[in-house]
């Protein structure tokens, strides 16, 4: 019976990648010298320290660009609200992985309002749809892509 997954998901080394990429501009950059700004990533936390406010979102458009080049959309950042101690601002963000609960029950909903001969279940931080068709199944595909959901999604795993 034909199935594939819908996972949202990155690559951890390119996301490591962008952030090396975005330290060395930010170290080279003359607007950013002597203000020691750098960016800080460990598992899926992105922690950058600056000394004010301004450099901090010209940090967020610099390693947003970076990210979007590797291939990673910046639709999974999740960034918080600067925090400022001294003469240092630290704003942390969050890479979101995984379909959270309430998004995989929005898209099993979407998917059973459409109507299709197929099934679809969660599995943990995935949702498996499965059907006897291939068309139906890309049918859900498109039919998700056109959806303005609030992760971006992946389909995976597609078997005949």
């Amino acid at each position: 019976m034909p199935s594939f997954d819908i996972v949202s998901e990155f690559d951890k080394q390119e996301a490591r990648n962008a952030v090396d990429q975005a330290n060395k501009e930010v170290t080279t950059r003359f607007d950013f010298k002597g203000t020691n700004s750098s960016y800080e990533l460990s598992d899926n936390k992105l922690l950058m320290t600056s000394g004010s406010e301004f450099q901090l979102q010209q940090m967020l458009d610099i390693v947003q660009t970076k990210l979007t080049k590797r291939g990673i959309d910046i639709a999974c950042m999740d960034i918080a609200e600067p925090k400022a101690s001294g003469k240092i601002v630290r704003q942390e963000i969050t890479l979101k992985q995984g379909i959270e609960s309430v998004l995989a029950k929005k898209i099993v909903k979407l998917i059973k309002d459409k109507k299709l001969k197929v099934q679809a279940a969660i599995q943990g931080d995935q949702v498996r749809v499965t059907g006897k068709q291939r068309d139906d199944l890309q049918e859900v595909i498109q039919m998700l892509k056109q959806e303005n959901l609030e992760m971006p999604l992946q389909y995976i795993n597609f078997r005949d």
